[in-house]
């Protein structure tokens, strides 16, 4: 049963400086209306209608959709005064925000402390200084350290974004972000493939064939390494994939084949698969043998798809690597999550 929910909330941000290449925001602001306090207001009313008495552990009020902290003092304070009015009702118990490395300070955790904030996640997309040179980001990784520092000593929850594929990104350079992560030491992640996004510099730069997007399979296999490394370590990854949207979505305004409505289960079905196969060859059972063979593979509930793998991606892969192989697939609930079994029937 779901124990957490999100009110997302989002606020969309005029006053960057900064025109990111991968980035729309600025149109996407364009044609919205602003957000007003009232909004907000009535956003959290209209979740809590259908979260309260639920039985959920946690509620989290979340500001997503720009940098928050780099809004009006005087609108962060109108919008977290609203949000602190249901914490302190007990209607929510945590506020959540996203904001960039280089919006950090004293001043501003001062503020966002005093407002009851929780969590606060940091769109670093690269430690790569020549990435974040290329994406126009404005800011050197060393402001990444300082400001995650900062986030922890004040004892905020920190969040880290990760973008794959960004303009000057290799495979190497990606597993050294998540490396340089796993030193911050943050309580959660999130893992986004680069997605060409219409009307972007990026977009610009792909038409012009300046820009090459990593192909569906190169951001799986990226991801699936950082994966790795960040759950190794303990951090918690709370998405993989961008989210669809109007705008993100595989008939929306994006170019490229990168996007997947359900890119995690690609990358955890990637992982099933490798881990189903070292068990297979620690069992001896080794790719086309000749002999009959009868095994069962088994994973819990919740790891279940992903045994299979999205779109039954991995059921077929073993079919023709392992042809003489009869395989049943079967759940085990005493298995822990993420973990995978392999048994000789």
């Amino acid at each position: 049963m779901k124990k957490h929910a999100i009110i997302p909330i989002f606020i969309p941000h005029k006053g960057c400086p900064n025109d990111c290449v991968f980035c729309n925001q600025k149109k996407i602001t364009a044609r919205q209306k602003p957000v007003t306090f009232d909004d907000v207001d009535k956003i959290i009313v209209s979740y809590l209608e259908t979260l309260e008495n639920r039985g959920l552990e946690t509620i989290e009020v979340a500001f997503f959709g720009g940098s928050f902290t780099g809004i009006p003092l005087d609108d962060q304070i109108g919008y977290l005064k609203i949000a602190k009015k249901y914490k302190d009702m007990g209607k929510i118990h945590k506020i959540h925000l996203s904001t960039r490395p280089d919006y950090i300070d004293k001043e501003i955790l001062d503020n966002l402390k005093h407002y009851g904030v929780d969590i606060i996640e940091l769109g670093v997309q690269s430690f790569d200084e020549e990435v974040l040179r290329l994406s126009n980001r404005g800011h050197n990784k060393e402001v990444v350290y300082s400001s995650s520092r900062l986030i922890k000593d004040y004892g905020f929850t920190l969040g880290i974004q990760l973008m794959i594929g960004l303009p000057g990104d290799t495979m190497e350079k990606s597993i050294y972000s998540a490396k340089e992560t796993v030193k911050i030491k943050p309580s959660i992640a999130r893992l986004y493939p680069t997605i060409v996004i219409n009307d972007t510099e990026l977009y610009n730069s792909y038409k012009r064939g300046e820009y090459t997007p990593l192909t569906q399979t190169e951001a799986v296999n990226r991801t699936k390494e950082m994966y790795k490394i960040l759950t190794e370590a303990g951090i918690n990854i709370i998405r993989v994939g961008l989210k669809s949207t109007d705008i993100i979505n595989e008939n929306g305004d994006i170019s490229g084949g990168t996007f997947h409505p359900a890119f995690r289960q690609l990358v955890e079905g990637e992982i099933a698969k490798e881990k189903l196969c070292q068990k297979l060859t620690d069992l001896g059972i080794v790719s086309f043998a000749k002999e009959k063979d009868e095994v069962i593979f088994l994973a819990n509930q919740k790891s279940f798809s992903n045994l299979s793998g999205q779109g039954k991606r991995n059921k077929l892969f073993f079919a023709e690597e392992y042809p003489n192989l009869i395989i049943n697939f079967k759940e085990d609930s005493s298995l822990f999550d993420n973990e995978y079994e392999v048994r000789r029937k």
